[in-house]
């Protein structure tokens, strides 16, 4: 029988943050955290106003995982991420100017105009790319982990996929080369619920998806994923264990979309106690509750909304004024020469 959707929070404890990585600052967390969730709105507005062109997926609600996850990374760790990688580019370092600028199709973005929304690359950080193909950045990032493991860089691969990701036949073919080899690869699933528009009960037989790592030998936790320093813990541990060379976790982060699956989605299959639910425990809310129990002011936080707020609208000015490629160099950067700088 299926199971309902849940929305709880998870009951298994996150693993304590390895002795090697400390405690970052909620502060900061939160600031990357508001940085994403303004960057989602504002471009939601964007496309509202056909500025931003063909198809957008937010993250809106998920910030904890991305940030909390990559927060726990080193610089050159590898990333890979969904269609919905605007929050994981961001957390991993790319500024907002450039990913602003990217999705309104100008030179000064992450991939000079050319991705758009789903398509999110920026080498200089790590991110190897973000897939519009359910499970599409998995393999890449277990390939990234190979390359690692050989050249003995310390490097950990990291890969945001899914709930529905998680019944693809290359997600189980990456984990069982992942796991046999014991790569320093972290399977990170952001469990929102719902594959598009199916609730996790009606798409996977097991309570937990963590547990399917199981099956191929593989360290699986459940972390709640709103809560931004319980995701920091789970990764970091992860991370620990994969320059350790003790093989790949899989994190599955219990979270949710507040935001339609695609822009102008209606969310009518939602419940609305669960969606309320899931509202009351918006990560944005937690961590702020959080801070202000440490004796951070109010007035403090509203101040660095405010300076978030200016940097944004900062950059969406920058990225109207920018230029778009020219016509003439449709073709560049579709491949590389011999020597790595494109096809020009």
């Amino acid at each position: 029988m299926n199971k309902k959707p849940r929305n709880q929070r998870p009951s298994a404890a996150a693993p304590k943050a390895s002795a090697t990585s400390p405690q970052p600052d909620l502060r900061a967390l939160y600031r990357k955290m508001y940085e994403i969730r303004r960057v989602e709105e504002r471009l939601g507005d964007l496309f509202q106003a056909s500025e931003i062109r063909g198809s957008i997926h937010l993250c809106n609600g998920q910030e904890a995982t991305v940030t909390g996850a990559c927060a726990a990374l080193r610089p050159d760790d590898y990333l890979t991420a969904t269609y919905r990688g605007h929050g994981a580019t961001l957390a991993k370092g790319t500024s907002a100017k450039a990913v602003i600028a990217e999705l309104l199709g100008r030179e000064t973005g992450c991939c000079r105009g050319r991705s758009g929304s789903m398509l999110l690359t920026d080498l200089k950080v790590g991110n190897l790319g973000c897939s519009g193909i359910v499970a599409g950045g998995i393999p890449i990032a277990v390939g990234a982990a190979l390359s690692a493991r050989l050249s003995k860089n310390q490097r950990v691969a990291i890969t945001f996929f899914g709930d529905g990701a998680t019944n693809q036949g290359v997600f189980h073919e990456a984990l069982n080369m992942a796991a046999l080899w014991k790569l320093p690869c972290i399977f990170f699933c952001e469990n929102n619920l719902y594959a598009e528009m199916t609730p996790i009960g009606k798409e996977a037989s097991v309570e937990h998806l963590a547990d399917r790592g199981a099956a191929y030998g593989m360290r699986g936790v459940v972390a709640d994923g709103n809560d931004v320093e319980a995701v920091y813990q789970a990764t970091a541990e992860a991370a620990a264990r994969a320059r350790a060379g003790e093989g790949p976790t899989f994190i599955e982060a219990l979270t949710y979309r507040l935001a339609g699956h695609m822009y102008g989605d209606p969310q009518n299959y939602k419940p609305k106690d669960e969606f309320d639910a899931w509202r009351r425990r918006d990560p944005l809310i937690l961590a702020r509750q959080k801070l202000e129990e440490r004796g951070v002011k109010p007035a403090a936080i509203e101040r660095l909304q405010q300076e978030v707020d200016a940097e944004i609208e900062e950059a969406i000015k920058l990225a109207r004024e920018a230029p778009e490629p020219p016509p003439e160099e449709v073709d560049w950067y579709v491949y590389a020469d011999s020597a790595g700088n494109g096809s020009r």
